[in-house]
């Protein structure tokens, strides 16, 4: 009997890779968020106030938001498999870093490594997907991937905060660099760039999928002059830029500060935003895979709802309590994933030969403008606090950076949603104009 194509089929084997890969991606959300966690022990650490504080998560995500197009080239042309080794290991030795040195900037150098290493991982898991799993069937394990990612904010607020707590600052970190050794070792076993029994594709074929290796200038102009590369990256703005600032850096200080919710119940509001979004990721990948062109759509709705949530949360003059905001956690959860929405179309129509470098570009969206929103709400809690603590007072002062930041992807997002509109009400009334030259005209005697 023949191999079935694993590309028709979901294989036993493409779970294993597709698993392995994972966990790689789990470990790299692990190294992304658990500074967030330890931000408030960061402050006394290194001596810094919120602006400087700022740059440690500005610095790591701007690093990974600008390594998104080099990693999606590189990943394109040598393979996730070899990518995913390298980045783990660029993080381990990042986080070791961070967890021996006292010196400012000695822990940006490391956490410019984090963000390098960080890079890798998720893009390479979406390179992985339409070479193991049918093009019908990607949608809903594009979710289920950033769901089981969020795994990893779960580490960082529960374990990781524990073992940081009783442990202290060189333990734990130094303990996140073992586990990127351990599974970058993992990846190097278990994972595959492509089936090996698949059946092979002629050549003419991949020309024209667009399978076969894109020169450098090649693959930048074909995503940089795409409408939906440049939707994508909106699309991962306004969705992932709530959950971004509020992980990486300024949810722990705005609970523990801004509201006086003790440490370990503010990891536990994480908690309830790592498994509200495991929940949803799977929801939101069946509403992709039916939605189709009309994803757009979907996320207007999503990103509305998420910023109105926020909105009404910072409305109150006085602090608002736990229910409050793991209310908004559980909300900012189930809105977060539409941000996949626009890999998705960039699987669907683009060259299988530039999908990782397209899915960087848009992947770059949320963090770059988490990075602006990020450095920016520092800037404005030592404006509104004036060298005091940090209150609630500050905190919505603050957040005014954050729905600018949103504002400014929403208006991105509209223009790109009507070009790509325009465009293709351009291309059916040209096909309708081709139709109707290409039916006969009759003849004179016909007449």
């Amino acid at each position: 009997m023949a191999t079935p194509d694993p590309r028709e089929v979901v294989t036993t084997k493409a779970l294993t890779v597709w698993t392995a890969a994972c966990i790689v991606y789990i470990v790299a959300i692990l190294g992304r968020t658990s500074f967030g966690v330890a931000s408030v022990d960061a402050i006394d650490r290194f001596q810094v106030d919120a602006s400087r504080i700022a740059v440690f998560t500005s610095v790591q995500v701007g690093v990974y938001a600008l390594s998104q197009i080099p990693m999606g080239l590189l990943i394109d042309r040598f393979g996730p498999r070899r990518m995913l080794v390298a980045g783990a290991l660029i993080m381990a030795i990042g986080q070791i870093m961070l967890g021996f040195t006292t010196n400012y900037w000695v822990a940006i150098a490391a956490r410019v490594l984090i963000g390098m290493g960080d890079a890798t991982a998720f893009l390479s898991v979406m390179r992985i997907l339409p070479y193991w799993f049918p093009l019908k069937k990607t949608p809903v394990f594009t979710q289920l991937t950033a769901s089981f990612g969020q795994i990893g904010q779960f580490l960082s607020a529960v374990p990781f905060l524990w073992l940081l707590n009783t442990s202290g600052w060189t333990v734990a970190f130094v303990t996140l660099g073992a586990i990127g050794i351990l599974v970058s070792l993992a990846a190097f076993v278990a994972v595959a760039d492509a089936p090996e029994d698949s059946t092979p594709v002629k050549a003419e074929e991949k020309a024209r999928s667009g399978e076969g290796r894109v020169s450098l200038g090649q693959a930048l102009k074909t995503v940089l002059t795409s409408a939906i590369c440049w939707q994508a990256f909106f699309i991962h703005g306004v969705s992932m830029l709530y959950v971004n600032v509020f992980a990486l850096l300024w949810g722990m200080p705005l609970m523990t500060l801004g509201m006086g919710i003790p440490e370990t119940t503010a990891g536990l509001v994480l908690l309830a935003n790592t498994i509200a979004a495991v929940i949803a990721g799977p929801i939101m990948g069946i509403i992709s895979a039916r939605a189709g062109n009309k994803r757009t759509n979907v996320v207007f709705i999503a990103t509305l709802i998420n910023t109105a949530s926020w909105v009404v949360f910072f409305l109150s003059p006085d602090a608002r309590g736990l229910i409050a905001i793991v209310v908004l956690n559980i909300i900012m959860a189930f809105a977060t994933p539409a941000a996949n929405f626009g890999f998705d179309q960039i699987r669907e129509k683009l060259p299988n030969g530039v999908v990782a470098t397209g899915t960087g570009f848009g992947n770059m969206g949320g963090f770059l403008a988490a990075m602006i929103a990020a450095q920016l709400v520092g800037f404005l809690l030592d404006f509104s606090s004036n060298g005091q603590s940090y209150e609630w007072t500050d905190f919505r002062f603050a957040w005014l950076a954050v729905f600018a930041v949103w504002f400014v992807y929403m208006i991105g997002l509209i223009t790109t949603f009507v070009t790509i509109k325009r465009k293709a009400a351009q291309e059916k009334a040209k096909k309708i104009v081709i139709v109707d030259e290409a039916e006969p005209q009759p003849h004179d005697d016909d007449k």
